[in-house]
């Protein structure tokens, strides 16, 4: 357990007005340590850019949490506590204090590896496409530096027993038991996943409305959804791209299906979006997705992404096209798990961070 002092400050540490999952998780645990476990919970915001009105970004203004932009040096005590995310600006920040307690929440597995990738990692990659640009007006060669391949080469390159600004914290939280697993010489280490944004759980679905569509996240994965689509010209595919919150609810309202290819860093959100608003969710064997607490449906919805299982994936799209009202029912575990989620996220907090006398 992590003690709790009367007079305990906690500050959680996150990039100031950015906004995705990760930030998010951030302004959710400062809310409800404040909210329900009557704890003095502060953010602090770096990497503030004062072109930008306020540090908090519009998204999570709704937590009405309190926020400092830089920590008090009488605050640097013993008896209070940093948190930081798992990238390497949030891991720098443990550096500026020498006596607060320190703890890392890794909210995933990837980008604490791909925030430590600098432009001499891909340097040749860039300047033949660079050039490629100059002279044939596109580039030549198709890199993403968060493709499996790039992530796989930093995992080698990186041994994170090694870090001394991550091994310079006290204690670890896990937001997947993919995390949990995968940097299992940390410790102490805690589980403390999350839950989703009560504007999905909320959401009532009218089965009998869903059509023959398939949702996908272009944002991941795509490489290998687009030979899918490639082989499957009669399905329809919808992207998720580009669209507001409401326009991502009315869309997966809408599919049968979602696929999700990518690299499931963490414990992905969509994914979860997607079989709350009553989809069919097929995904890969990377990341998070590979470990069934992270992604508790049936096996036979997850596949390898390779071209020989192509022909497969469509035929397990097409099935639940043709009998979607069984197959429906096949993600009743999952869908229980994700309502559960925010009661159990409060459970382990509570055991987690746990308040003593002087």
């Amino acid at each position: 357990m992590i003690k709790i002092y009367p007079e305990t400050k906690v500050y959680i540490a996150c990039p100031a007005n950015y906004a995705t999952g990760g930030p998010e998780l951030l302004h959710q645990l400062c809310y409800h340590l404040r909210e329900d476990l009557k704890i003095n919970a502060i953010m602090y915001y770096y990497n503030y850019n004062q072109k930008n009105k306020s540090p908090v970004h519009a998204e999570f203004i709704k937590y009405n949490n309190q926020f400092v932009l830089e920590i008090n040096v009488k605050d640097d005590d013993k008896r209070n506590i940093l948190i930081v995310p798992e990238v390497k600006d949030g891991l720098l920040q443990l550096a500026k204090f020498k006596n607060i307690r320190k703890g890392v929440w890794f909210l995933s597995v990837d980008f604490y590896y791909l925030s430590k990738l600098s432009k001499k990692d891909y340097f040749l990659k860039r300047a033949i496409n660079k050039l490629s640009k100059i002279l044939i007006k596109k580039p030549l060669l198709n890199f993403d530096i968060t493709s499996q391949d790039v992530i796989d080469r930093m995992i080698k390159k990186n041994d994170y027993t090694q870090d001394a600004l991550l091994l310079s914290a006290e204690f670890y939280l896990f937001q997947s038991w993919y995390a949990f697993k995968h940097f299992d010489k940390l410790n102490p280490k805690y589980f403390l996943s999350d839950y989703l944004n009560t504007a999905f759980l909320e959401v009532n679905t009218d089965l009998s409305s869903k059509e023959n569509i398939v949702a996908y996240n272009p944002k991941k994965g795509y490489s290998f959804t687009r030979k899918i689509i490639s082989f499957a010209r009669d399905i329809k595919f919808v992207p998720l791209g580009n669209m507001s919150r409401d326009e991502v609810i009315k869309t997966l309202q809408k599919a049968k299906v979602y696929i999700d290819f990518g690299n499931h860093p963490g414990k992905d959100r969509i994914p979860r979006e997607a079989a709350i608003l009553g989809c069919c969710v097929i995904t890969g064997k990377r990341g998070s997705a590979a470990f069934f607490e992270d992604v508790p449906i049936p096996d036979k919805y997850k596949f390898d992404d390779t071209e020989e299982n192509i022909p497969a994936i469509v035929d397990k799209i097409k099935d639940c096209f043709k009998n979607f009202e069984e197959r429906y029912k096949d993600f009743e575990h999952y869908r229980s798990v994700i309502k559960n989620e925010p009661k159990k996220f409060l459970e382990d907090l509570k055991k987690i961070f746990v308040k003593v006398g002087k």
